[in-house]
């Protein structure tokens, strides 16, 4: 019998914005988010149009920012980030991200961003990851089951406790989230994959699922 994989997308499809020039600001401040912002904004414009390598510009990026920071800060602001930006999870998907454990499939987040600040949106799980409806008295299944969403991301070098800017993984975006996801499901015939996303960045995904869902914002 087929296991039962479902697997999401984090940016703009479990949350209503992108995250990564959100979690910049939250963690480094305004003044340091716009001066930053300005020199690398011809970058990022080449970047979109797909004229230059997407993972190396945003490895550049990332590594103006967090160079030399320890990973206790790093994960300390990711986690904070986390609390503070619960509202970005859209209600609908998350409620279906729920229905998918509750039917006892095993749930993966896939995302471009770094696996460092997404993590903590789901690990732990509480009712505030639903604000629209209010304080809930019973556990919900992701609740129950801590850990039971696997974060696949992006990732970074650390080195003796400390950030050195770069990544460990190509960016997780287009064919290499297939590729990460393929790894851990060996024996691809023995799954049923569902997978949900609303970017190019989720193309090949949505195509090597047994059933693909664009989600539209």
């Amino acid at each position: 019998m087929e296991q039962k994989i479902v697997a999401f997308d984090f940016d703009g499809t479990l949350t209503t914005r992108d995250t990564l020039l959100l979690f910049v600001r939250h963690a480094c401040g305004q003044a340091a988010f716009v001066g930053a912002l300005i020199v690398f904004t011809p970058l990022l414009m080449l970047m979109k149009l797909r004229l230059i390598d997407n993972g190396k510009t945003k490895e550049r990026f990332f590594g103006h920012f967090f160079r030399g920071w320890t990973l206790e800060r790093f994960d300390a602001v990711c986690r904070d980030f986390a609390d503070k930006n619960r509202h970005l999870l859209r209600p609908e998907m998350m409620k279906t991200l729920q229905q998918a454990q509750a039917n006892g499939a095993q749930v993966f987040v896939i995302s471009a961003s770094i696996e460092n600040w997404v993590q903590p949106f789901f690990s732990p799980v509480r009712a505030s990851l639903f604000p629209s409806q209010g304080g809930m008295t019973n556990p919900s299944p992701l609740e129950e089951s801590e850990g039971a969403v696997t974060v696949i991301g992006t990732q970074i070098e650390v080195r003796d406790g400390v950030l050195t800017g770069r990544f460990t993984t190509p960016n997780c975006y287009g064919p290499e989230k297939v590729r990460r996801l393929g790894a851990l499901l060996p024996q691809r015939e023995n799954y049923h994959i569902t997978a949900y996303g609303d970017s190019r960045g989720d193309r090949e995904l949505l195509a090597w699922a047994d059933k693909g869902i664009k989600v539209k914002g």
